[in-house]
């Protein structure tokens, strides 16, 4: 499937019109980074969708509908989330994330968080405090692959095993999931169509749609960073005790950004005054978290009528695997896209995709659904439900096949496509957008600015 038609389908999907179609263009075509796989129309095509549907949402306010041109290359980049700040490209991994043998496979750990770091090395035995990569190492190659999957679930931790595709298939998660669509987008509740600001031509789509962003790695702060990119006002809500990733520099882009802890009660109130005048509410904390403090998706339609609550998770919303944690590299090792790359390779060691465009396209799939449930908002009412999950943008990858000789392909020269701004980082240098609108540019016009900088209060 190329990318156009991955675009219609989406289009489709999300129950879009038709018509809006003919205002989108798409320049190039895979291999444009070294994979097997179709990862250029997987960027090129959410982020043409994410784009086209926040104008569709500007044209359903009463203005024209625009162009939207997205070129390959620059989608493909932009997806691989490279950055740097005062010069320095950070390194976005943990010495002790990665790939390790064990007796039968292999295992994945992700270790880019203390916490998750520490708890995998003491469930090999090992001290945190003075384990070097060469102990856990040895130690993994005393462990079966499943086994230490499962002990690791069991605690918490977030580590899975190496399987190919058909033993993904063959799992009961991978049944779950096998039915399943690629998204939702769900009606939760009764409310009448809520007022958006009136929208100028000369205004972004989305001027006006005020967006909270609980979310904390990178499909979900990507997402609110095109919504932000295509006008809106997001604002990132991070806990004060919660740690980040560097990566949170660039992912930050054009969102304010405010600390709040749900676990107080000030901090609950506080959530609850900003969401009584808010539109969107995005989350990607584990199944069940924000529920447990009063905000799922029922709770804010309760407090909201009208909102769209837009959920992520890692594995999606049914079968064994629904509550467990992840990230794009465990679901790429445990679902059968490492293996495959290394299988293509020819040299029968894994290896990952060459950028984690599970996490980028489920996060421009969230702006998407956003804006076709505020889409739909408008038009008939109701209060209502966008559900992704990384496992589901992976079986959606798969579906739009293999590109022969793929993983000959050279990585293009980013340069033309970067943007350099001032920050509460230092001085970011990033990739600038890929949609490009044809009246209302898009981009970030606030800078990017470290977690709690901002009160808890919409602009006026």
């Amino acid at each position: 499937m190329d990318a156009i038609d991955a675009l219609r389908s989406l289009w489709l999907q999300a129950g879009l019109p038709d018509e809006a179609l003919g205002f989108v263009q798409l320049d190039g075509a895979d291999p444009v980074l070294p994979s097997s796989f179709a990862v250029g129309a997987a960027a090129q095509s959410t982020i043409a969708a994410a784009a086209l549907a926040a104008c569709e949402l500007g044209h359903q306010r009463g203005t024209g509908r625009q162009a939207v041109r997205v070129d390959m290359a620059h989608a493909a980049l932009e997806c691989t989330g490279w950055f740097s700040i005062d010069g320095r490209v950070p390194d976005l991994w943990d010495a002790f994330s990665g790939l390790y043998r064990a007796s039968d496979g292999w295992v994945r750990i992700h270790a880019n968080f203390a916490h998750h770091r520490a708890g995998a090395l003491r469930l090999l035995g090992l001290d945190p405090e003075v384990a070097q990569r060469a102990d856990a190492e040895a130690a993994m190659r005393g462990w079966k692959a499943i086994d230490f999957e499962d002990a690791a679930a069991a605690q918490g931790l977030v580590a899975t095993a190496l399987r190919r595709f058909d033993e993904w298939d063959a799992t009961p998660q991978g049944r779950a999931l096998a039915d399943q669509p690629l998204f939702t987008i769900e009606r939760i509740g009764d409310a009448t169509p809520v007022a958006l600001p009136p929208l100028a031509e000369d205004q972004r789509p989305l001027t006006g749609v005020r967006v909270l962003d609980l979310t904390r790695i990178l499909a979900g702060p990507v997402g609110g960073r095109a919504l932000a990119a295509y006008g809106a006002d997001v604002m990132l809500v991070n806990s004060p005790h919660l740690p980040n990733i560097e990566a949170i520099a660039d992912t930050s882009r054009g969102k304010l950004s405010a600390h709040i802890d749900l676990k107080s009660a000030t901090g609950n109130e506080t959530l609850t005054r900003l969401l009584g005048d808010a539109h969107v509410f995005v989350q990607g904390y584990r199944p069940g978290g924000l529920a447990a403090l009063g905000f799922g998706p029922e709770d804010t339609a309760r407090i909201r009528p009208g909102i769209v609550h837009v959920s992520l998770t890692a594995y999606g919303t049914r079968g064994p695997w629904a509550d467990r944690r992840g990230f794009d590299s465990l679901v790429q090792t445990a679902t059968g896209f490492n293996h495959a790359e290394g299988d293509a390779a020819g040299d029968g060691k894994p290896r990952p995709l060459p950028m984690q465009i599970l996490d980028e396209a489920t996060g421009y799939l969230i702006a998407m659904g956003a804006s076709a449930a505020l889409w739909r908002q408008q038009r008939e009412g109701g209060s209502w439900h966008v559900q992704v999950s990384l496992a589901q943008t992976g079986r959606w990858l798969r579906g739009l096949g293999r590109i022969a000789g793929g993983l000959a392909a050279a990585v293009p020269d980013r340069t033309p496509y970067l943007e350099t701004s001032a920050s509460g980082f230092g001085e970011l240098c990033g990739l600038s957008h890929s949609a490009q609108l044809s009246r209302t540019p898009a981009g970030w016009t606030r800078p990017a600015v470290p977690p709690g900088t901002d009160p808890a209060a919409w602009p006026a």
